[in-house]
């Protein structure tokens, strides 16, 4: 079987201080409208600014070993399980690896699937100490359309932003 890499990337975006500034700034304002346990909601677009700009901002992709090998990665994002494939169980090890890969202070940012489960995982980063936790909205794939497919409403691939398979 032959394997394909696929990569796509964006050209360079000047992203300054106060852009920084601005798009936590609606990240924190969403989450208080949505009454949220923790500090922001960014769109899939934002997160990737933040990245691209804060160095020390980290993404984390809460997704399966099994989502990240057949869909998709997203390229410097740091892979903690939320829940592990087959079966969906818990990772019983989630604070302890992301504690292990990610300072407290540092800003992290969660994104999975469809905005869900890192909506869980910021919550419980949030309640373990994490200071800026923000939830990264629409995920990496969004929700399925009307035809049960996703990719094409919403989602990190579906806004093009980098992300490489294989």
């Amino acid at each position: 079987m032959r394997r394909f890499v696929y990569s796509i990337t964006l050209a360079p975006r000047l992203v300054t201080m106060s852009t920084i500034t601005e798009i936590l700034s609606a990240a924190q304002q969403r989450a208080k409208e949505m009454n949220l346990p923790y500090e922001g909601a960014l769109t899939p677009e934002e997160a990737c600014r933040i990245m691209e700009a804060a160095p020390g901002a980290k993404l984390v992709d809460v997704r399966t070993r099994a989502e990240l090998d057949w869909v998709g990665r997203i390229p410097d994002a740091v892979e903690v399980e939320w829940v592990s494939y087959p079966g969906m169980k818990p990772n019983p090890n989630f604070m302890a690896q992301l504690e292990q890969q990610v300072e407290k202070e540092a800003l992290t940012m969660f994104i999975c699937r469809s905005g869900v489960r890192s909506h869980n995982a910021a919550a419980l980063a949030t309640q373990a100490g994490y200071r800026d936790c923000y939830n990264v909205l629409e995920g990496f794939e969004g929700d399925k359309d009307i035809a049960e497919h996703r990719n094409t409403k919403e989602g990190w691939r579906k806004a093009g932003l980098p992300w490489k398979q294989g």
